[in-house]
């Protein structure tokens, strides 16, 4: 887990934690945060510091609604190939999935990029190819850039994409829980930069910090939280200075600019976000799917859709309870046989809890 050097520095860390003698809770929203919480044991031991640290809204396959895995079904049933990740083909939906939809002989690709997909619609002109673009600011600049090179007409985007800042003010304001300070996730802040997060610790009076991803990143940032308590600060630190800079990658933010213009949205397990959400500008409708394929999709905007049935993805989501706490986990719920998203992505809580910690 750490070298003798930063074992050191880890127990030092620790040790001034315990020193405080807190009672906090925290909350990260990135996926690959809570993938080395649970992995490297350090949810525990932080608990036994008196801190408590919880995944929020970090996974952006597990806050892909119903509704828009709906929609990938039905244009999949309408004989468009679906191309999108691996996680957000095996996700459940309503009725079906797109994994189910395939075995059935819908034209359903898996990818590992906006790339991958744009190559089908090259090789197979006759074929309407629509990519399902899930992910925060990381990757959608990546869908952004792929636009701006006029790709062909018959590839479009069936746009998920969503930005975190909105997400952690909805969360502050539903007052479900409390939550003593925010850890930001790196890799969306190498794009949007420091300045996008500030509004949190000025309006609501809460203590920031964006951290990387090795253990010593996060538990630096706990003490960086801890410390701010300590000294009545509410600020925006960065622990990940390596990689983010306070202005971001300007670059990708006129890119995102240029092509997508922010929307109000829903999240799974919460009501809708304002302006949480990204869609295509109109210069760029050509490429929307939700456009082009209006007429095939008049049946979805119509239909109320809910969780399945005890799946308490949305009450993990929101940070209300863990996931061993719904009562699915580990038996009805599993990654052979998922229920909710939580359990299928690998930034998903339940499949990270139940990779690392189910007997």
């Amino acid at each position: 887990m750490f070298s003798l050097r930063d074992k050191h520095l880890a127990d030092e860390i620790v040790s001034r934690i315990a020193q405080e003698r807190v009672h906090l809770r925290f909350m990260h929203v990135c996926g690959t945060h809570q993938d080395t919480l649970v992995k490297h044991g350090l949810d525990t031991l932080l608990q036994r510091c008196g801190v408590v640290i919880g995944q929020g809204p970090g996974c952006p396959v597990c806050v892909t609604t119903p509704r828009e895995i709906e929609e990938a079904i039905v244009l999949a049933s309408k004989g468009r190939t679906i191309a999108s990740f691996g996680d957000m083909i095996r996700v459940p939906g309503v009725r079906s999935s797109l994994q189910l939809m395939k075995t059935e002989g819908c034209d359903v690709r898996t990818v590992y990029s906006i790339e991958d997909a744009v190559g089908l619609a090259e090789k197979q002109p006759e074929k309407e190819v629509v990519f399902m673009a899930v992910g925060f600011e990381t990757t959608s600049p990546t869908t952004a850039s792929v636009l701006l090179q006029n790709p062909p007409l018959n590839f479009s985007v069936l746009c998920c994409h969503r930005v975190i800042p909105p997400a952690l003010q909805a969360i502050l304001e539903m007052g479900e829980i409390k939550i003593d300070g925010f850890i930001e996730p790196g890799h969306v802040s190498t794009i949007i930069g420091v300045r996008p997060y500030e509004f949190i610790s000025e309006q609501y009076h809460v203590p920031q910090v964006i951290a990387g991803f090795e253990p010593l990143d996060l538990l630096m940032a706990v003490w960086m939280l801890v410390r701010q308590i300590q000294q009545g600060k509410s600020i925006v630190e960065n622990e990940y200075t390596r990689a983010v800079k306070p202005q971001g990658n300007q670059k990708a933010q006129e890119i995102l600019s240029q092509v997508f213009e922010p929307v109000d949205m829903k999240w799974r397990g919460f009501p809708m976000i304002p302006q949480s959400g990204l869609r295509l500008r109109k210069k760029y409708e050509a490429y929307d799917a939700r456009k082009k394929y209006e007429d095939d999709l008049r049946s979805v905007e119509k239909e109320v859709f809910s969780e399945p049935t005890g799946c308490l993805c949305g009450e993990v989501l929101r940070g209300l309870i863990s996931s061993r706490h719904c009562p699915l986990f580990g038996h009805e719920c599993t990654p052979q046989n998922p229920i909710g998203p939580c359990m299928v992505s690998s930034e998903g809580s339940c499949q990270i809890e139940y990779l690392y910690t189910k007997k």
